[in-house]
């Protein structure tokens, strides 16, 4: 457990004591939160047990419609994009009003060039046409996130952060009085056998899992101000993550923790291991090397382990492993779509009910892999939007690591990850699961704006006085 930097601390409480106008500075951060109470809301007025998850969508396929949410929830809702829109274009307008300089101009045009090969063109030009209004939301929200400088990036950080850890100690609060509403006591494929896992107020215990992530690695970037706070929250986050059992979870977690330890001590360990007098720092890693090698000869020799992992692999659990956990037949029926319409793709309506009743697979609620699901929705054109999407984002997250103070690297990882076995970067509506792309582009935006100079105003000319002799 991290103890607060005095380093960081400072840097947070400047952002503090910064002045905040509402008119200046806008309200985007309150999207965020905003977002996440309304996944909230909606979980808590479904009343569902997250036992029955699966029923759930198979009955759905079998009516072929849509579940019917609670009437609050779909007024809520509306709220909620009335309030984006207009927080979003008052952000955009004031902007240029102001006459700043766009942070990352590429950034920009390359998130809408990702927005209109992947939404607009196979909403407009796909197999199956489909427009909505909803497409509209990620791309302001979007081009919102693309103008935040530093003090945005800390306010919107900041402001997620606490929200994130209400979100989990609220979903802990309700294990007591509800349980069949946060945990799924059917899960057999954890860990520890019987252990029921943990989904709180998420849609879905694997996108816990994953803002809990979240919401720790802000944390490690930007810790609470007071330090039993701040472990507090430390316990909180690792417990969610871990009952969660999502192993994409913890993954994220350790290779993001490990970018942030990365930028932060990069410079120093690569000067104390080319430094002859600190010899203690090269020993340490030699030793950690030779105990693992010896851990390795340790588990041919005695535990046989060869053996032990071809036993894994025949039996059911490591058959289903080996198969990605039955996403390879979902992969084949994308791939299959997408060679019957290879330039615009099926649709963006593709996963739904009716498509899940005609395939046989009522789970299947995407295509399980950011890139397969894409040239399956908006075919190749909407690939290379995201290809190129994902080029700009690799290097600028890797370029502005040290002035967002790893921030960027370790969302970027995080969703690098996702695009594994998630679709993270879908824009086709907003809610809780697409908080850290948005995160992301405003860590980003925010360590170009870093780097802009503000420009110079006019030089006045001064003319010279000239004085005559009495």
């Amino acid at each position: 457990m991290k103890r607060p930097d005095p380093k960081d601390q400072a840097t947070t409480v400047k952002a503090r004591e910064a002045r905040w106008n509402w008119r200046k500075d806008g309200l985007l951060f309150l999207i965020f939160p905003a977002m996440l109470a309304l996944t909230a809301l909606d979980v808590l007025l479904s009343g569902r047990d997250l036992t029955q998850s699966f029923m759930d969508l198979e009955r759905e396929v079998t009516a072929i419609e849509a579940a019917v949410r609670n009437p609050i929830i779909a007024w809520l809702q509306r709220g909620v994009s009335i309030a984006l829109v207009a927080i979003c274009l008052e952000r955009v307008v004031s902007h240029f009003l102001q006459r700043k300089p766009v942070p990352a101009p590429v950034l920009t045009w390359t998130f809408v060039f990702y927005w209109l090969t992947s939404v607009a063109m196979p909403a407009v030009f796909g197999a199956n046409p489909r427009i909505s209004h909803e497409y509209l939301y990620p791309l302001l929200l979007g081009l919102a996130c693309t103008l935040c400088g530093p003090d945005d990036r800390e306010r919107i950080f900041r402001v997620t952060r606490n929200a994130l850890f209400v979100y989990l100690a609220a979903g802990v609060a309700l294990v007591p009085l509800w349980p069949s509403l946060t945990l799924d006591t059917a899960y057999t494929q954890g860990l520890i056998p019987g252990l029921p896992r943990f989904g709180g107020l998420a849609s879905h215990p694997v996108m816990l899992g994953m803002l809990a992530q979240t919401a720790l690695v802000i944390l490690w970037a930007r810790p609470m101000q007071r330090g039993w706070l701040n472990s507090a929250c430390w316990a909180l986050g690792l417990g969610v993550l871990f009952m969660a059992q999502s192993k994409t979870a913890w993954l994220c977690f350790v290779l993001s923790g490990a970018c942030l330890v990365l930028v932060k001590r990069a410079p120093g360990t690569m000067t104390r291991v080319g430094d002859p007098r600190r010899s203690s720092f090269g020993v340490g890693l030699l030793l950690m090397v030779i105990g693992a090698v010896l851990v390795a000869l340790v588990g041919m020799v005695v535990f046989d382990l060869p053996t032990m992992i071809d036993d894994f692999f025949n039996s059911s659990t490591g058959a289903q492993l080996a198969s990605l956990t039955g996403r390879d037949r979902i992969w084949a029926v994308a791939l299959d779509e997408w060679s019957r319409n290879p330039v615009f793709g099926y649709g963006l309506n593709l996963w739904d009910a009716e498509y899940r009743q005609a395939i046989g697979m009522p789970n299947a609620t995407h295509g399980h892999n950011q890139f397969i699901d894409t040239m399956a929705r908006s075919g190749t054109v909407g690939l290379v939007g995201l290809v190129l999407y994902a080029l700009v984002l690799t290097v600028m997250s890797v370029r502005y690591a040290r002035s967002t103070g790893g921030l960027s690297l370790a969302l970027y990882v995080t969703l690098a990850l996702l695009c594994i076995s998630e679709v993270p970067l879908i824009l086709v509506d907003y809610g809780s699961h697409v908080i850290t792309h948005f995160l992301l582009i405003a860590a980003v935006a925010s360590g170009a704006a870093a780097r802009v100079k503000a420009p110079r105003a006019a030089a006045t000319r001064i003319e010279p006085t000239l004085r005559t002799a009495p």
